[in-house]
């Protein structure tokens, strides 16, 4: 039996409050992921989305699902009914995707795997609200306006609540943390390519605690 939407929507708030920074991994080589999920949870980011975006990344999840103590990974980059039973079988535990189709949303309420649906305009949120979301991905959240827009929506669509996920960086992370619906960010930069290719795990659990650190 598939779980209700409000136990699916308690368990995307829980993941968004374990950290103030979701990294947003893409991962090339499965043999980085056991080790850099476990720079991030002893950083203190232990909500890790591994992004649908290279051939690597399903394996990468079903890796840290079952090898890394303490990490709660998710997938990134969900379209699609197949890209969630894949996650779901992958070992995921949230799943997070870039915008809405009617499609995904009838898939999502179909799957166990939590769903953080991505928006972009206020018309995108009301739909998501009908259908019974209370915690949204904004995205691309600097593109689309960033600070200025995710604090317009505070006032007449205060039940929200909003993980903003690209172009924040290190240093602009707080100003979108100290909005009254914001309860995390996501971010790139926590596992730079660089660093996951030279397999450089103390730089990323610096990375990590930097972004654990962060308050609004």
């Amino acid at each position: 039996m598939t779980q209700s939407m409000e136990t699916k929507q308690a368990q995307v708030e829980a993941t968004m409050r374990l950290a103030p920074v979701i990294p947003v991994v893409i991962i090339d080589d499965v043999k980085a992921a056991v080790p850099m999920a476990r720079a991030l949870v002893a950083g203190g980011t232990p909500a890790i989305e591994v992004t649908l975006r290279t051939p690597a990344a399903l394996d990468a999840i079903r890796a840290i699902a079952q090898e890394v103590e303490g990490a709660t990974v998710g997938v990134g980059t969900v379209l699609n009914a197949a890209h969630l039973a894949a996650a779901r079988e992958a070992g995921a535990r949230f799943a997070v995707s870039p915008g809405v189709s009617p499609g995904l949303l009838d898939a999502a309420d179909d799957s166990d795997l939590p769903l953080l649906p991505g928006a972009a305009t206020a018309s995108e949120v009301m739909t998501l609200i009908e259908r019974g979301y209370r915690f949204l991905k904004c995205f691309p959240a600097v593109p689309v306006g960033g600070l200025k827009l995710i604090g317009a929506w505070a006032s007449p669509l205060p039940q929200v609540k909003f993980c903003p996920t690209g172009g924040i960086s290190l240093s602009t992370a707080s100003d979108f943390l100290a909005l009254p619906n914001v309860l995390c960010v996501g971010g790139s930069w926590l596992t730079p390519a660089d660093k996951l290719k030279a397999g450089d795990w103390a730089a990323i659990e610096l990375l990590a605690r930097e972004a654990a650190s962060l308050n609004g």
